[in-house]
C-alpha cells in the first residue's frame, strides 16, 4: 500500500509535506461529514423499516382475525392461515435484515467516526501546537544578537529541544494518518460487504419460502378459476329461481307446518307463537317489546321458547307427561290454545286455525310418546328427590343452563367458558386440545409438551377428534383457563416472570409448563383459612337413607348455588342457623382437608386449588370414619366432582372404617349416575367381610330398580369373565354371544344414565 504522507518529507518539514497534510486533513474532514450523513440516513432507514414491520405485523394479525372469522369456510380459513404464516416469516426476515444493517452500517461506522477520527483530531492538535512552538523558537533564535553569548546559547538550546519534540510528534501524526487511511478502506468495505450479504440472505430466504408456497398458490389459483365458473352458474340458477317465484300467486299462501315425533334432531315441532303474560294483568303486549312473537319448540318432552336464535332456551313446561292441551274459544283473541300443567297454565296464540290444530296435535302426540318410552320417572327426578334439598338447589339451578343443545360439539361448549378461546399456557388463538384432569384448553404445541409430562400430571384429549362423555364436558365447563391460571400463575407478577407467547420457541414453552405444573413455582404458598374448627359431620351409615336430607341441609344451609367455597365455610351455621362462638374460630386447614370439604360442596375451583397446593387426592380424614374426598363427593351428590377426582388419580376402591367404598355410598343414596361412573372406572363390588352387605343387596333393599339392573349386569359380566377363563381349560364352553349381548346392553344403559345425570 502506498503511503499517504512520506516519513522523510515529514523530517524535512518541506512545503510538499505541509501541502500533503492540508490535502489529508481536508479529505478526513469531508470523510467525517459523509460518514455522519450515511449513519443518519441508515438510522432513518432502520426506523422506517421497523415502522414498516410493525404495520406488516398488524396487517398479518388482521388476516388472522379474518381467517378466524371464516371458520365456516375451510378453504378460506386454511388459505388465509397459510398466507398469514408466510407473511409473518417475511416480516421476521425483514427484522433480521434491519438488525444486520444496525450492526454493520450504523454501529460499525459510528465506532470508526467516534474512535479513529477523534484520535486523529487529537494528534493533529498536538502537531499544530508543537509546530507553532517550533516556529516561535526559530524566530527567537534568528533575532538574538551576536555579542550576547548567554542569549545565543539559550536560544540555541530551546530551538534544539523544540525541533526534537516536533520530529517525534510529526512522525506520530504521519503514522496516525497512514494507519487511519488504511483502516478507512477496511472499515468501509467490511461494513458494506456485511450489509450486502444480509440482503443476499434476505432474498434467499424469501425465495426459498415462496418456492415452497408456489405449488399451493398454483393449486389455489386453479380452484379460483373453478369457483368463478361455479359462481356464474349459481348466479344463473338463482336468477331463474327468482323469476320463477315471482310468477307465483301469493294471495292465498299458507305456510306448510307439520310435526315429526321421530325427528333426528329431537325437535318434534317448532314455530312462532304469541304468549300471554303469566302475571296478574294477563296481557299480550309488553311495553318494551310490544307484539313480539317467540320461537317455540317441543324437544326432550319439554315446551321451550327463545326470543333470538342464540338466546338460552326458556322452559315453559318441564315435563309434557304431566300436562294437557286444549283449544280456547272463550277469550277475545282467535286461534288460541292452552297448555295446562299441575302448577301453571300457558296461553298461546297461533297465526291461523290450521297452525293451531297442528300445534295441539303435536303436544298430544308428544305426551303419548313420552308415556310409551318412559313410563317411570326420569333418573334426574329420582336424583333430585333422593338427594338433600340443598343438593337439589345446587344442581337444579344450573341443570338447564348446562344442558347441551342438539348438534353442539365439545369444542363449542368448552369455548363458551371464559378464557378458553386462547391456549392456557401460551395464548395461541383457537386451541383444539384439552387437559381433562386440569380442565384447560391447549394449542397443539403445548398439548405435545403436556403429553411429555405424563398422565399423572396432564391427560390430553382432542376437542375435535376424540369422543367426549357428558361428565367430562361438565368438568371442563366447571373449570376453564381463567380459573386454573388464577391458581397456577398466582405468583407470576411477584416473581417477575415472563409468560411465553404463541410465537416463542418450544424450549421456552416447555420450561414454562414444567415450572407451572410439575414444579408449581408460581402457586402461592398459602393455606386456606376456615371459620370452623370441626369438619362436617357424616351420619352413621345406618341412618343415611333416612337422614340424607337433614344432613345435607344442615351442612349446606347457604342460599345460592354459586357461592365460593370459602364463603360457604364462613356462612355455615349450626343449631338451626345460629353461630356458636365456641366452635367458630379462625384456623388454618391443610390442602387435604380443603380438598375434602370442597368435594362435598361441589366446588371444583377449590378442589383444583387444593391439588395445586399439594393435597393428596386420596387424603383420609381420620376423625371422619376415614373417608376420602371421593366419598365426600358421593355424599354431596356431585357426578362432576367424582369425575374430577378420578381423573386426578383417586382410588375408586378405597374403603372407610365401616368397609364402605364410593360404590357402596352411591348405592345407598341412589345416585345411579355415580354408580355407572364407578363401574366404568373398575369399582370392586365385593363386600369387605361377610357381615357387610354388597352394593347389590343394598340396592335390592332400597328397591332401586335402575341400580339393581346395573349391578346385576356388572355381576353377570364378572361371572362371564370367570367362566371364560375356565372355558379355556375345557370345563366350560365359550360365551361369546352372551358377552356381546351384555356389552351392548351395558353400554346403552350407562350412556342413558350418564346423559340424564
Amino acid at each position: 500500500m502506498k503511503l499517504t504522507v512520506d516519513f522523510d518529507e515529514c523530517l524535512n518539514d518541506s512545503p510538499r509535506f505541509r501541502a500533503g497534510l492540508e490535502d489529508v486533513e481536508g479529505d478526513f474532514a469531508e470523510l467525517e461529514s459523509k460518514l455522519d450523513k450515511v449513519v443518519k440516513l441508515c438510522a432513518g432507514m432502520i426506523d422506517a423499516g421497523k415502522n414498516f414491520c410493525n404495520a406488516n405485523k398488524q396487517f398479518v394479525n388482521g388476516i388472522r382475525e379474518l381467517a378466524h372469522q371464516s371458520t365456516k369456510d375451510e378453504v378460506i380459513e386454511n388459505s388465509l392461515v397459510r398466507f398469514s404464516e408466510s407473511l409473518q416469516e417475511m416480516v421476521n426476515f425483514h427484522m433480521i435484515l434491519f438488525d444486520q444493517a444496525q450492526r454493520s452500517i450504523k454501529l460499525q461506522l459510528q465506532t470508526f467516526v467516534k474512535e479513529d477520527l477523534r484520535k486523529f483530531k487529537d494528534v493533529k492538535k498536538q502537531f499544530d501546537k508543537v509546530s507553532e512552538e517550533k516556529e516561535n523558537a526559530l524566530v527567537k533564535n534568528a533575532q538574538v544578537q551576536r555579542n550576547k553569548q548567554h542569549e545565543v546559547e539559550e536560544a540555541t538550546n530551546i530551538l534544539t529541544a523544540t525541533r526534537k519534540c516536533f520530529r517525534h510528534i510529526a512522525l506520530d501524526y504521519v503514522l496516525q494518518i497512514n494507519v487511519l487511511q488504511s483502516k478507512r478502506r477496511s472499515e468501509l468495505l467490511k461494513s458494506m460487504l456485511s450489509f450486502m450479504y444480509a440482503h443476499l440472505t434476505f432474498f434467499h430466504q424469501g425465495y426459498d419460502l415462496f418456492m415452497e408456497l408456489e405449488p399451493y398458490m398454483k393449486e389455489l389459483g386453479a380452484q379460483l378459476d373453478q369457483l368463478v365458473v361455479d359462481a356464474a352458474k349459481e348466479k344463473r340458477d338463482m336468477e331463474q329461481k327468482h323469476s320463477t317465484i315471482q310468477q307465483k300467486d301469493f294471495s292465498s299462501d299458507d305456510p306448510k307446518i307439520e310435526f315429526n315425533i321421530d325427528a333426528a334432531n329431537g325437535v318434534v315441532m317448532e314455530g312462532y307463537l304469541y304468549k300471554r303474560a303469566s302475571n296478574a294483568f294477563k296481557t299480550w303486549n309488553r311495553k318494551k317489546t310490544p307484539h313480539i312473537r317467540r320461537w317455540f319448540s317441543i324437544q326432550n318432552n319439554q315446551l321451550v321458547y327463545q326470543k333470538k336464535f342464540k338466546d338460552n332456551l326458556t322452559v315453559v313446561v318441564d315435563d309434557l307427561r304431566l300436562c294437557t292441551v286444549k283449544p280456547c274459544e272463550d277469550i277475545e283473541r282467535r286461534f288460541c290454545f292452552e297448555v295446562v300443567s299441575p302448577t301453571k297454565s300457558c296461553m298461546l296464540q297461533a297465526d291461523s286455525e290450521k297452525i293451531r290444530q297442528v300445534w295441539i296435535k303435536a303436544v298430544q302426540a308428544s305426551i303419548a310418546t313420552a308415556y310409551k318410552e318412559k313410563g317411570e320417572e326420569s333418573y334426574a327426578e329420582k336424583l333430585d328427590r333422593r338427594s338433600s334439598p340443598s343438593t337439589s338447589s345446587l344442581d337444579s339451578g344450573s341443570e338447564l343452563k348446562e344442558r347441551p343443545v342438539k348438534g353442539e360439539s365439545a369444542l363449542q361448549r368448552v369455548e363458551c367458558i371464559a378464557g378458553n378461546t386462547y391456549c392456557c399456557d401460551c395464548g395461541q388463538l383457537d386451541p383444539r386440545w384439552a387437559s381433562i384432569n386440569l380442565g384447560i384448553t391447549l394449542c397443539i404445541e403445548c398439548s405435545g409438551i403436556h403429553r411429555s409430562l405424563g398422565v399423572h400430571f396432564s391427560k390430553v384429549r382432542s376437542l375435535t377428534l376424540d369422543s367426549w362423555e357428558p361428565e367430562l364436558l361438565k368438568l371442563m365447563c366447571a373449570l376453564g383457563n381463567n380459573i386454573i391460571n388464577r391458581i397456577y400463575e398466582a405468583g407470576v407478577e411477584e416473581m417477575h416472570c415472563k409468560k411465553p407467547n404463541a410465537g416463542d420457541s418450544r424450549l421456552e414453552k416447555e420450561a414454562w409448563i414444567k415450572a407451572k405444573y410439575v414444579e408449581k413455582k408460581f402457586v402461592q404458598k398459602s393455606h386456606r383459612i376456615s371459620s370452623t374448627k370441626e369438619s362436617p359431620q357424616v351420619l352413621p351409615q345406618s341412618e343415611q337413607l333416612e337422614g340424607t336430607h337433614e344432613q345435607a341441609s344442615k351442612f349446606l344451609s347457604i342460599p345460592g348455588s354459586n357461592s365460593k367455597f370459602s364463603e360457604i365455610l364462613e356462612a355455615s351455621t349450626l343449631d338451626g342457623g345460629e353461630k356458636n362462638s365456641s366452635v367458630f374460630e379462625e384456623t388454618i386447614i391443610s390442602p387435604g382437608l380443603q380438598l375434602y370439604k370442597a368435594a362435598y360442596v361441589r366446588s371444583l375451583p377449590d378442589m383444583a386449588e387444593a391439588l395445586a397446593h399439594g393435597a393428596e387426592v386420596n387424603w383420609v380424614h381420620a376423625e371422619d370414619n376415614k373417608a376420602t374426598p371421593l366419598i365426600q363427593a358421593v355424599l354431596g351428590g356431585s357426578l362432576v366432582a367424582c369425575e374430577f377426582l378420578l381423573q386426578n388419580g383417586a382410588d375408586v376402591n378405597h374403603r372407610d372404617c365401616h368397609g364402605r367404598g364410593p360404590l357402596h355410598h352411591a348405592t345407598i343414596l341412589g345416585h345411579t349416575g355415580q354408580v355407572c361412573l364407578f363401574l366404568k372406572r373398575g369399582a370392586d363390588q365385593g363386600a369387605l367381610d361377610e357381615e357387610m352387605k354388597d352394593p347389590l343387596a343394598i340396592a335390592i333393599e332400597a328397591a332401586n330398580a335402575d341400580i339393581v339392573t346395573l349391578l346385576r349386569l356388572a355381576k353377570m359380566n364378572d361371572e362371564m369373565r370367570e367362566s371364560e377363563g375356565l372355558g379355556q381349560s375345557g370345563q366350560y364352553s365359550n360365551n361369546s354371544h352372551t358377552e356381546m349381548q351384555y356389552k351392548k346392553c351395558m353400554q346403552e344403559f350407562i350412556s342413558l344414565q350418564l346423559q340424564d345425570s
